[in-house]
């Protein structure tokens, strides 16, 4: 048996796996690395037939969940990481987080991570909060960090699936419904991931028709998760406040597209607990307090229509000008130069 079995779904990002996988053999233990080809066509299928420490599979572009499942089920690990094949682990972090959980016993280790900025250059730090209800923070109440900087024994988690009716926020499903299993948890001091921020495109940051359709998936996940709760008479009035904490800025979201959407989060929150106050500061906070989240709402939604109208007139206005100072400009630089 291995001791750490490291589930890499990918697709078409042959330009940063080989720096995903390389990062995880930085190790002393015996690590197991699955990979899951979701049908790329760049590439990565024929790369991974050359790298004979790694277990590959393929399947036909079916999305993460199914190239998740699929990884975990050939797993052979005492222990299981989920990484994306665009992050990276320090060198030596499952040899750490393995060792802790056998001294601890542990069903999860958790950790902090950081954050490499690659466009701008930057990197931040994001330690581990501590907290005393894991559930609640899992909802919301406070920073839980990155489920890839987290480990996982294998038979802790058997299932529990990633689940592809929450496809682009499987992750925060698969960590609240483990969160709910009651782990035992122990902390590794270390920060165990290298999150990379990028130009290339996320998963997590869909624009378009596919944003609406992850803030559909975000709100049904918390639904499911206050069911759950519910039905295990663990809703506590702390864990309500977490769930409404989260989901307010999901209603401001959902707004700009979806307004009757974004009412229907709000009456949840309005439903799950009764004292919850808007927490925006300003004249933002004052309206949604004083007149109401929809009158709210449709006022900004009047002052975004009012702004795109008035860039574009001035935009109208201002191409005349261009027209006559571009070619004066031109003219004058072809002078210069002559």
């Amino acid at each position: 048996m291995p001791n750490v079995s490291v589930v890499i779904p990918t697709f078409n990002r042959l330009w940063c796996l080989p720096q995903a996988i390389e990062s995880c053999r930085q190790s002393g233990h015996d690590i197991e690395i699955i990979v899951v080809d979701d049908g790329s066509t760049d590439g990565t299928w024929e790369w991974l037939q050359g790298q004979a420490d790694v277990r590959s599979f393929r399947q036909a572009n079916w999305g993460k969940c199914w190239a998740v499942n699929m990884a975990v089920s050939v797993s052979r690990g005492e222990f299981i990481r989920f990484l994306d094949s665009d992050d990276l682990l320090p060198a030596g972090i499952n040899d750490t987080q393995c060792d802790i959980a056998r001294h601890e016993n542990a069903d999860v280790v958790v950790a902090g991570y950081t954050v490499v900025n690659e466009v701008d250059g930057s990197t931040r730090e994001v330690p581990w909060t501590d907290c005393d209800d894991f559930v609640a923070q899992q909802l919301g109440e406070c920073d839980s960090s990155h489920y890839s900087a987290y480990l996982f024994r294998r038979a802790f988690i058997e299932g529990v699936p990633h689940r592809q009716e929450f496809g682009f926020r499987d992750d925060r499903m698969f960590v609240i419904e483990m969160a709910l299993r009651s782990p035992k948890v122990a902390r590794c001091d270390r920060s165990c991931l290298v999150h990379r921020h990028h130009a290339q495109e996320r998963l997590q940051f869909q624009g378009g028709i596919a944003s609406v359709v992850t803030n559909r998936m975000h709100f049904a996940l918390y639904g499911k998760a206050v069911a759950m709760l519910e039905a295990r008479a663990e809703l506590t009035p702390r864990r309500r406040r977490a769930v409404s904490r989260i989901l307010w800025p999901l209603a401001h979201w959902t707004a700009y597209s979806h307004l009757e959407g974004a009412c229907e989060v709000v009456d949840f929150i309005d439903r799950l607990d009764p004292e919850f106050v808007a927490p925006n500061p300003g004249v933002l906070g004052w309206l949604y307090r004083s007149v109401g989240f929809r009158k709210t709402e449709t006022v900004l939604q009047a002052r975004r229509l009012i702004l795109r109208l008035f860039n574009r007139s001035v935009m109208r206005l201002m191409a005349p000008i261009s027209r006559v100072l571009i070619p004066r400009n031109a003219e004058n630089a072809g002078a210069q130069h002559g």
